[in-house]
């Protein structure tokens, strides 16, 4: 990775990891019986985001770096939809909904932006 930030540096996998600490807190007041149902998929999908770009940054080409944040961007749409069922079945509120979908909507254009730069790395 010389040459390159560090992924622990770049503000797309700290947005990841913050979604994912938000995450953990509001599902800890979700009903207990949801503990290996929507709370367990939710934060594996929360954890996975980070993860995988992480993943991705420590591969030595292009395109596999693309192939891993196109499974986090993968995770983040998962879990904009598990967001939506969990307002649906009232575990959430309209304003905690928002906050998360807005993070996820932010966290989704950072994503998108480092597939293009990935991507413009390959043209060249």
């Amino acid at each position: 990775m010389s040459g390159y930030q560090k992924y622990t540096e770049l503000d797309v996998w700290k947005q990841a990891r913050s979604l994912a600490s938000v995450i953990y807190e509001i599902t800890t007041s979700y009903p207990k019986t949801e503990q290996f149902g929507i709370i367990s998929q939710m934060r594996r999908c929360a954890v996975s985001i980070p993860s995988n770009i992480a993943e991705g940054c420590g591969r030595q080409h292009s395109k596999e770096t693309i192939q891993f944040l196109n499974i986090s961007r993968g995770s983040l749409y998962e879990l904009e939809t598990q967001l939506y069922i969990s307002k649906d079945l009232a575990f959430i509120n309209e304003d905690e909904l928002n906050n998360c979908l807005q993070k996820i909507e932010n966290l989704g254009k950072l994503i998108n932006g480092f597939i293009r730069f990935n991507n413009s790395k390959n043209l060249s």
